[in-house]
């Protein structure tokens, strides 16, 4: 009887959740990402997030790394400049030598559609000693 009563209790928890919960879709625009083919350079680092709160948003979304794999990221709502964010992105694969840190700010365009300019950087230095970033510029919609 407890048992059920800890499953019942779970499933209506996580059904509220998902009820009230809030997504959104990402993508970056990187003209370096396949050459010749535009496409692919909107869609290469498409994902999804889950908005936890009003500050953190969790996703996974296509590997910029790795082509064949995921990273996952971790967004951080700056609450004293509205559409300010500081991100975090990770692969699944060599999570720990490919972490990227960076920060960006969301344009509100139209209704749900973002426009999201950002800067990101490794957390380590390549093989030459180099930890270059690079602006990016992104677009979100939430729903």
């Amino acid at each position: 009887m407890k048992m059920k009563k800890i499953l019942l209790t779970a499933a209506i928890t996580f059904s509220t959740l998902i009820a009230s919960a809030q997504f959104m879709v990402i993508t970056n625009y990187d003209s370096e990402w396949v050459e010749g083919k535009s496409m692919n350079a909107l869609t290469g680092d498409l994902g999804i997030g889950y908005m936890v709160n009003d500050a953190f948003t969790v996703g996974i979304a296509n590997g910029t790394a790795k082509p064949d794999g995921y990273d996952l990221w971790v967004r951080y709502s700056i609450a004293q400049v509205e559409g300010a964010y500081a991100s975090f992105k990770m692969p699944t694969e060599d999570g720990s030598e490919n972490m990227r840190i960076g920060v960006g700010f969301a344009f509100n365009v139209w209704n749900s559609l973002y426009v999201e300019p950002n800067y990101t950087m490794p957390t380590s230095e390549d093989d030459k000693g180099n930890r270059e970033g690079s602006f990016n510029f992104g677009v979100a919609y939430r729903f």
